[in-house]
């Protein structure tokens, strides 16, 4: 349940950022404008910016809007048709329809897998994940965000839980086009044995043994809680049998066998 409300949390105050945002959308390539001017109904209309970075308006013919703000799109364009004599007073508005110029992608354990558009101009991971409807069922705390910048492609893993536990959202990575975001899925544990519900489970932060064997729904009739053992593959491949303690902590992909009491 906490990490259910520290995930919402995190994508109201995402999706809030984004709105603030979307003024600062910088235009490109692909992207589809409805454009207007105040009073002036018969000069609104719809365009897409060419691959040259320009659109089609009524009297002006090509306007170069790639690598323009909205903003800076509106008063170009507006000042183009004041200086050319067409109007006294020119008050435009753009509304971008579909953004194709900057777009990232969101897969791995989310809800809503996709190509999302950065509207923002400046998005985060947070807003990315928060558009793809957050973490599905088998998705974990991490994502790993794959960029190239300069020629140069790196990863970065981000632990989204602690970021937001520790309030620290000014630690966002900013994201550019194509960029990747993969949500992580969940660490999981094995238990087997005389459990009553023997198999794969979510592995929660710091779960010790004793709460992995209530997730497995405790002992049967036969089970005993002594002489438990932990098969854990270790960093080299090999794997090492562990006599387990009630508070140890499990670890990813350990499997626990539950042995029968012979009293």
């Amino acid at each position: 349940m906490k990490r259910l409300l520290m995930w919402m949390v995190a994508m109201a105050f995402a999706l809030g950022a984004g709105m603030a945002q979307a003024a600062d959308l910088t235009l490109g390539a692909g992207d589809v404008i409805k454009a207007s001017v105040f009073g002036n109904p018969d000069m609104a209309t719809e365009t897409r910016v060419s691959e040259s970075g320009k659109i089609t308006f009524p009297l002006l013919g090509e306007v170069k809007v790639s690598g323009m703000t909205v903003q800076q799109a509106e008063r170009a364009i507006g000042e183009q048709l004041v200086k050319k004599g067409y109007l006294k007073t020119a008050q435009v508005s753009i509304i971008v329809s579909q953004i194709q110029s900057a777009q990232v992608s969101v897969l791995g354990m989310v809800n809503r897998p996709g190509r999302y558009p950065l509207d923002g101009g400046k998005r985060g991971v947070m807003d990315m994940l928060a558009q793809a409807g957050g973490f599905n069922a088998d998705g974990g705390d991490t994502v790993s965000v794959v960029r190239t910048r300069d020629g140069k492609t790196t990863k970065t893993v981000i632990d989204v839980v602690d970021m937001v536990r520790n309030g620290a959202l000014d630690k966002e990575i900013e994201l550019g086009p194509n960029d990747v975001i993969y949500a992580e899925r969940s660490p999981r544990f094995y238990i087997y044995g005389e459990v009553q519900r023997p198999g794969s489970f979510r592995l929660e932060r710091t779960m010790t043994v004793s709460q992995a064997l209530a997730v497995g729904g405790g002992l049967t009739p036969r089970g005993t809680e002594s002489g438990i053992k932990i098969k854990r593959r270790s960093g080299d491949g090999s794997v090492q049998v562990i006599a387990a303690k009630n508070e140890d902590v499990v670890q990813t992909d350990d499997v626990i066998f539950i042995k029968e009491s012979w009293f």
